[in-house]
């Protein structure tokens, strides 16, 4: 195919051009850089209605609970996913997070370029693809990352422009946090452990917001937003404005997720899939792009404190359920991401003990 590409390298001394800078230029062709492997394109996901949705209002009618708890086991067995709805978090709250990130990503470059960081331990950093200065091949997104809990402790370092983006972020930062604390005490009951099981490491642990952008691509079956990957933590809740998340099932299919209005999406990270000792397992996914729409994804991601190590519960253990993952914290996965390439390597199968 002929049309306008630009071919500018990302080159190792760390020159930058964002995703959105491309989406602006209206190639007709993208830069050979984000072109995947034939393996990795986005072919064969099918579009599925049938993925768990649990109404979380159920849970305060003690006949019900029971059976939310069973819907939510079911869930984490087969799929490590789900969207809640009726979760408490006020529709309007969830449209000012989705702004305040659309606001941000429409910024100039040279107002963000502050934040430009290629280091995975930096409390904020704002960059492109997955890391811009040692990605082979690169990922049709922008981000932006930030530690969150507690957010007296972090505010400060986020973005002051635009204006209403600590407000904004900071309402739904909070309101996700609470969020995943009442979803990790329904998580932990239906895996029959105590409902307050670690309940104090929960509310004191790491919450890292991700506020991905995926532009309009004009060649979306060449690339994807983000790569087939699990979640480090114990779960992630996802804010998305339009379609573009698949997530692969037990029987190695994709499926596209449906867009719900005032719907989160649930996944279960690889820290769960360890304290499970591999009952629940963390789930697959990846971003795709589309030819139309700008696409904004609000991950909160949630695990325990930076060095706090996960290991299984020893409830979870006996003679059915050997010993089956080693422990590791969120420490360890940023000095693992900062040495391996993702695309190729997945942090859970260090964890592994084979038996």
């Amino acid at each position: 195919m002929v049309g306008k590409m630009i071919g500018r390298p990302a080159s190792p001394n760390g020159s930058f051009t964002s995703a959105m800078t491309l989406a602006e230029e209206e190639l007709t062709c993208i830069p050979k850089r984000y072109i995947l492997p034939p393996s990795l394109r986005p072919n064969g996901a099918q579009y599925n209605t049938c993925l768990p949705i649990v109404d979380l209002s159920y849970l305060q009618h003690p006949l019900l609970r029971p059976q939310i708890i069973q819907e939510v086991h079911l869930a984490c067995k087969k799929f490590g996913f789900f969207q809640v709805v009726n979760h408490g978090i006020p529709m309007s709250v969830m449209k000012d997070a989705i702004d305040a990130a659309s606001e941000f990503f429409n910024l100039p470059t040279e107002e963000k370029r502050h934040l430009l960081s290629s280091n995975v331990h930096d409390p904020v950093r704002y960059g492109t693809s997955l890391n811009h200065v040692k990605d082979k091949v690169y990922f049709w997104r922008d981000f932006l990352k930030h530690y969150a809990n507690p957010t007296s402790t972090w505010l400060n370092f986020w973005p002051s422009n635009p204006t209403g983006y600590k407000k904004k972020m900071g309402n739904y930062t909070v309101a996700a946090q609470k969020l995943q604390e009442e979803l990790m005490e329904v998580i932990f009951e239906s895996l029959g452990l105590n409902s307050n099981y670690l309940h104090e490491d929960i509310a004191e642990g790491s919450q890292v917001m991700a506020v991905n952008c995926y532009p309009a691509c004009p060649e979306p079956d060449l690339t994807l937003g983000l790569p087939p990957h699990t979640d480090y933590g114990m779960l992630t809740i996802i804010l998305q404005n339009h379609l573009g998340l698949q997530i692969m099932d037990r029987d190695e299919k994709w499926h596209s997720v449906p867009l719900i209005e005032g719907a989160l999406i649930v996944q279960l990270g690889d820290q769960m899939e360890v304290l499970s000792n591999g009952r629940y397992k963390s789930v697959l996914h990846r971003a795709t792009v589309n030819s139309e729409k700008k696409r904004i994804s609000i991950a909160s991601l949630h695990s325990l404190a930076l060095g706090k190590k996960v290991r299984p519960a020893s409830e979870l253990v006996n003679e059915q359920h050997i010993l089956s993952y080693k422990e590791g914290s969120f420490s360890d996965f940023l000095d693992f991401i900062s040495g391996e390439d993702i695309v190729e390597a997945k942090y859970i199968d260090k964890l592994k003990i084979n038996s």
